[in-house]
């Protein structure tokens, strides 16, 4: 008879722990929607909010051809002009999300489409960190 409020409070324990996980991975797949959606709007200011550049904040891109670029984590809140903007649609899929504290990785498969109707495919990877409570 004991054991029951034992097992009870795990169980409650575990519940609430699940849900505050649930509750982040389905803000991190919001975030990650919003950020593409609006890199295609040219929507800067709304892209930028999106970011929340550290000084060890670092973008990495793999291409296609095998090259890796180290790209400025700075160009995501200020983007070259006529960088964003160029409209078409992307549909993210196949997330994969662990949940650490305060911090998370994230990859997901990417197909864009631009207005001319080509599709690129991507393979995407981020290490994200919660920043007061966001």
């Amino acid at each position: 008879m004991k054991k029951i409020p034992i097992i009870f409070f795990c169980l409650v324990f575990s519940y609430c722990t699940l849900a505050q996980v649930s509750s982040d991975s389905i803000a991190i797949v919001q975030l990650l929607q919003k950020e593409s959606a609006m890199w295609r709007s040219g929507d800067v200011t709304v892209h930028a909010q999106c970011w929340h550049i550290q000084p060890y904040s670092r973008i990495l891109v793999s291409t296609s051809d095998g090259k890796v670029l180290d790209v400025s984590p700075d160009l995501m809140i200020h983007p070259p002009a006529g960088s964003m903007g160029k409209g078409g649609t992307s549909i993210n899929s196949n997330y994969k999300i662990s949940i650490n504290g305060t911090t998370a990785w994230v990859s997901h498969n990417e197909k864009s489409t631009a207005t001319d109707g080509k599709e690129t495919f991507s393979y995407e990877m981020r290490m994200l960190e919660k920043i007061n409570g966001q």
